[in-house]
């Protein structure tokens, strides 16, 4: 028997396509189709305000109501759809920024991602908070991410040499919670952003302060 694998026949041009690979078509669309609507709902939360209309988000994500509703029943399953892939998005570039860029940097610039991450939270906080009243397992599956991902980063960050080694992720977390959940005033947004280039600052080891310190000035002492 030839050991040779016999692959079918290419498709003639005009055939119709057969069932599996419909079905294949029909999924990737669907998946498209289900992230433009993410996606639009995410920006008119942002432009319009969290009781934007359904059509609204079907019209930017260019689909119809029904394709709409064929993904999210309800306005709810939108809002949390939007919430998880914030948080997942957050929660994997802790392992993008590490293989990109040195371990303090890494946890500098996924500090301030939190931000962007709590100005969509913010967005839709009263559905986020109905929704986890209703049993939604939506807080624990971020919590648990998040917290994940900030301990992996400190832990390369601590491994390193570039943060001082006795900083605790659940303080950490408290903190970044607090510049920018916490704050509710115009222009929280550069106000937390700056904040966290000081806290970044004061979590750096002297040496990696040191190294970040433009030739031909000194870095500057910290205070006993």
């Amino acid at each position: 028997m030839s050991g040779k694998v016999r692959r079918p026949a290419p498709r003639p041009p005009g055939e119709p396509k057969g069932a599996a690979e419909q079905a294949r078509t029909l999924r990737a669309d669907g998946r498209r189709n289900r992230e433009r609507l993410i996606e639009a709902a995410k920006a008119a939360f942002g432009e319009v305000g969290a009781d934007v209309s359904l059509e609204e988000i079907a019209r930017r994500a260019g689909v119809g109501i029904g394709t709409l509703y064929r993904h999210f029943p309800t306005r709810d399953a939108i809002v949390e759809a939007v919430y998880r892939r914030e948080v997942v998005h957050l929660a994997g570039a802790a392992a993008r920024l590490i293989g990109s860029m040195p371990a303090g940097e890494a946890l500098h610039q996924w500090m301030r991602l939190f931000v962007d991450y709590i100005a969509t939270k913010k967005l839709i906080a009263a559905a986020l908070g109905a929704i986890a009243g209703r049993g939604s397992d939506l807080y624990s599956f971020s919590a648990g991410l998040i917290a994940d991902a900030l301990a992996l980063l400190l832990d390369r960050a601590r491994a390193a040499g570039e943060i001082r080694p006795d900083v605790d992720p659940g303080d950490l977390l408290r903190a970044l919670a607090g510049l920018t959940y916490g704050n509710a005033d115009p222009g929280w947004q550069a106000s937390a952003l700056r904040l966290i280039d000081i806290l970044m600052d004061g979590l750096r080891t002297p040496s990696a302060r040191a190294a970040l310190t433009p030739p031909g000035r000194d870095a500057p002492r910290s205070r006993a």
